[in-house]
């Protein structure tokens, strides 16, 4: 079995930072992709960032030159640094992960959801 484990959401003031990060754990092959995304109340979830492994990482237009994921590979990690914060991040944001258990497709995995809400 596969957990993604978030923290690092909370309440912050519009032009704060917060860093999330996303652990994964359990019956892990590999790791394709580690990635975020985020659902505001009343709209659909939305790609954040995204991290492939072996490739570059790929952001939503709403977060670029904000926002910044990173991979701990050893660690089964990734992070979403967020910067420069709007009222309109305010979502909940979930990490996902497209994991091999073993030989075939990967399968994707997602985390409970961390809360992240920006006051303006």
């Amino acid at each position: 079995q596969v957990q993604l484990v978030e923290s690092g959401g909370g309440l912050v003031q519009a032009g704060g930072s917060l860093r999330l990060s996303c652990a994964a754990s359990g019956n892990i092959f590999g790791i394709v992709a580690m990635g975020w995304y985020r659902q505001a109340p009343g709209k659909q979830r939305e790609l954040v960032a995204v991290f492939p492994s072996g490739g570059s990482s790929r952001y939503g237009d709403s977060v670029k030159g904000r926002f910044t994921i990173s991979r701990d590979n050893a660690k089964n990690t990734v992070y979403l640094q967020m910067n420069s914060l709007k009222p309109e991040d305010t979502a909940v944001y979930y990490c996902a992960a497209d994991i091999l258990v073993g030989i075939g497709t990967p399968s994707r995995y997602w985390g409970q959801g961390t809360q992240v809400t920006v006051s303006s």
